[in-house]
C-alpha cells in the first residue's frame, strides 16, 4: 500500500498539473463531444453514420495508441509525441466549427480522437511512474477528477453559448480558448517535469513479459466497452425522441460527468483498500444504465446516464490501475497501448453492432448493452485469480 504523500512532493504536484491539461483538455473535446450528434444530424448524418462515427473514432483512439505507445518506448520522444498528439486532439475540435458537410464533421471528430490516441499512453504511462508513492488507485482516480471537471464544465459551456446564441458552430468556436490553455499547462507540465521515471520510488525491475493476467484484462475490457455506448448515439436519440431540447443536452452530459468525478474519486480510493470486487460492483451498476436511457422519459433518462457516468469512471480510473499493477516493466507506454487497442476493438464492434440495432430495435440493443458489460464480469475474476497465482 502506498505510502501518504505530501501535497507538495513532485509524485503529487505532477499528477495535479497533468490533470490541469486534462482539464482545459475536456473543457474542449468533450464541450465539442456534447453537440457532435445533433451537430451532424444537422448535416444530414443518419444513427448509423453517428454511431460508426463514433465507434470508428474510439476504435482508432485506442488502437493508435499501439504504435504511439511502442514508439515512445523505442524512442524515448514521450514528450515529442504527447505534444503533437494534444495538438491533434485540441484544434480538431474548434475546427468543426468550419465543417460544410456530415463529411467533414466526421473527418474531425477521427482526427481528434487520433491526437488523443497519440498522447495518451505516454500520459498514461508517465503517471504510473507516481503510484508506488501516492497509489494506483488514487492517482488515476485524482487525475481523471480533474479531467471529468473539465468534462463537466464543456458541455455546460456549450449549452451556455448555444442558449445565448442558439448556434452549434459558435460553440466549437469558442473552445479555441480552453485548447489554448490546455496547450500552455501541458508546457509548464515539460518545464517542470523532463523526466518523470525520476518520481518513481525504489528501482524498476528487469523487464518481463506480458502474463495471463494482462491479457484477460484486456479481453474483460474490451467487452466491456462493447456494452458502453457513445454519448454521440444518446445524444442523437435524445434529439430524435423529442426527450431534451438541444440546450438540455450538453447539461445531461455534464450532470452525467460531474457524477463520474465523485465516482472517480470513491471507486480509485476504494480500488486501492479493496481492490477488483470494487471492479465488479462497478461494472454491474454500470450494466443498467441502457433500459433507462433508451426507454424512459426525461427524468430516467436524466438517472440513467448517472449510471452511464459510472460506466466511465470505470474506463477512466480501474481500468487504468487494474493495468497498472500488471505492467511488464520498461514496455510501460506500450503496454497501455496494446491494452487500450484491444479496448479500441470492443468499442468499435459493440459501436456497430449499437447504431445497426438502433435502427431496428432498442429492445434487442438494450439487452445488448446490459448482457455484453456483463460478461466481463467472469473475466475480470479470472484475471484477478491469475494474478494472485503469479
Amino acid at each position: 500500500m502506498a505510502r501518504s504523500a505530501s501535497v507538495t512532493s513532485p509524485a503529487f504536484l505532477f499528477v495535479m498539473t497533468t490533470g490541469v491539461v486534462n482539464l482545459f483538455g475536456d473543457i474542449t473535446y468533450e464541450g465539442g463531444g456534447s453537440i457532435n450528434g445533433p451537430f451532424m444530424a444537422s448535416l444530414g448524418a443518419s444513427a448509423a453514420i453517428v454511431s460508426i462515427t463514433a465507434g470508428l473514432g474510439e476504435f482508432l483512439g485506442y488502437a493508435l495508441r499501439l504504435p504511439a505507445g511502442y514508439a515512445a518506448d523505442r524512442t524515448g520522444r514521450y514528450w515529442m509525441i504527447t505534444f503533437v498528439g494534444y495538438v491533434i486532439n485540441l484544434f480538431a475540435v474548434p475546427a468543426m466549427a468550419l465543417a460544410g458537410s456530415w463529411q467533414v464533421a466526421a473527418a474531425l471528430v477521427l482526427a481528434e480522437r487520433i491526437g488523443r490516441a497519440l498522447r495518451k499512453p505516454t500520459v498514461e504511462a508517465m503517471l504510473s511512474y507516481t503510484t508506488g508513492e501516492l497509489g494506483k488507485g488514487w492517482v488515476y482516480a485524482l487525475n481523471t477528477a480533474l479531467d471529468e471537471t473539465g468534462a463537466t464544465l464543456g458541455p455546460l459551456i456549450i449549452a451556455l453559448v448555444l442558449l445565448l446564441k442558439g448556434d452549434f458552430r459558435t460553440g466549437y468556436a469558442f473552445l479555441t480558448i480552453s485548447a489554448v490553455a490546455a496547450l500552455v499547462a501541458l508546457v509548464g507540465a515539460r518545464v517542470n517535469f523532463p523526466l518523470p521515471s525520476r518520481l518513481e520510488q525504489g528501482h524498476t525491475a528487469p523487464a518481463r513479459d506480458f502474463g495471463k493476467a494482462y491479457w484477460l484484462y484486456m479481453l474483460a475490457g474490451a467487452l466491456f466497452a462493447a456494452g458502453l455506448m457513445s454519448f454521440e448515439l444518446i445524444s442523437y436519440h435524445l434529439t430524435k425522441a423529442n426527450i431534451a431540447s438541444e440546450q438540455w443536452i450538453p447539461v445531461m452530459l455534464a450532470i452525467s460527468t460531474a457524477f463520474g468525478v465523485l465516482a472517480n474519486l470513491f471507486f480509485g480510493k476504494a480500488y486501492d483498500r479493496v481492490g477488483l470486487p470494487i471492479v465488479i460492483a462497478a461494472v454491474c451498476v454500470s450494466a443498467a444504465f441502457s433500459p433507462f436511457v433508451f426507454l424512459g422519459g426525461f427524468w430516467l433518462v436524466l438517472f440513467g446516464m448517472l449510471l452511464w457516468g459510472v460506466g466511465y469512471a470505470i474506463q477512466d480510473t480501474l481500468l487504468k490501475a487494474i493495468v497498472a499493477e500488471v505492467l511488464p516493466e520498461g514496455k510501460r507506454n506500450f503496454a497501455f497501448g496494446l491494452y487500450y487497442a484491444g479496448y479500441g476493438v470492443g468499442w468499435l464492434a459493440g459501436s456497430i453492432v449499437a447504431g445497426l440495432l438502433y435502427e431496428n430495435s432498442l429492445a434487442v440493443l438494450i439487452a445488448f448493452s446490459s448482457v455484453i458489460q456483463l460478461a466481463s464480469v467472469p473475466i475480470f475474476i479470472l484475471a484477478g485469480r491469475q494474478k494472485r497465482s503469479t
